[in-house]
């Protein structure tokens, strides 16, 4: 049985996320400024030449899949990423009350992207926080770490863009700032989950003792046109 997190992507285009999307029926992808990512309905070469047509330009973009050896024929595949995907399996954690965390706007995008350039979580644009629920840790002006909601497939959302500054490593931001997506999603009625690379073994281990499980191996393919 085919479950909706082996195509998050796609889930997320058609559910939680479908106010974000552009494409048809058989390829999607997000408005521009959001995220590179997109989505075959399901992996055929008609559907790849579907997104082939779909999507706009000569951008690079990328989709997830569980698919080990992918032929996204026509498109080039210009790198791939390793990783897993991991669903909590547990109940919320306990509020830590300091340094407290706070909701983040569309005021604190700069900061933002600024400490998305110093510690790269992943694809991060001016419009990405549409995804909503980021929350940051300042101290004083200066936001030293943040993490917020990216992929909303049906019932399950995953926590995206954990990042930390890099003068303020090593103090459990990026551990508060899970705990306190997960008790944001646990209260909405969300089953949280989250990606993970492969090659990443202390993240990995750090999320299993937080009580995540790995549920599949996911691939991130970097698509291209030639």
């Amino acid at each position: 049985m085919i479950h909706l997190l082996d195509n998050p992507v796609w889930s997320a285009l058609t559910s939680g996320n479908q106010h974000l999307a552009l494409g048809n029926n058989q390829a999607k992808y997000f408005q521009p400024g959001i995220a590179p990512f997109v989505a075959v309905a399901s992996n055929s070469r008609e559907n790849y030449q579907a997104l082939w047509d779909t999507v706009p330009g000569e951008q690079t973009v990328a989709v997830f899949t569980t698919d080990p050896d992918l032929d996204p024929s026509p498109w080039t595949i210009a790198g791939r990423i390793d990783g897993y995907q991991m669903m909590y399996d547990g109940n919320p954690p306990l509020q830590q009350p300091e340094p407290p965390v706070s909701l983040l706007q569309d005021e604190h995008v700069p900061a933002m992207l600024e400490l998305t350039r110093l510690s790269p979580p992943g694809p991060f644009m001016e419009k990405t926080i549409r995804f909503g629920g980021y929350e940051g840790i300042f101290l004083g002006n200066l936001l030293a770490g943040m993490a917020g909601h990216r992929f909303h497939s049906g019932p399950y959302v995953e926590i995206s863009a954990v990042c930390t500054h890099p003068d303020h490593t090593g103090k459990g931001f990026a551990r508060q700032l899970i705990n306190s997506q997960i008790r944001q999603l646990h209260s909405a009625g969300k089953q949280p989950y989250l990606h993970v690379r492969a090659d990443n073994t202390r993240a990995h281990e750090i999320y299993l003792t937080m009580g995540f499980v790995t549920r599949t191996a996911m691939t991130i393919y970097l698509l291209k046109k030639q």
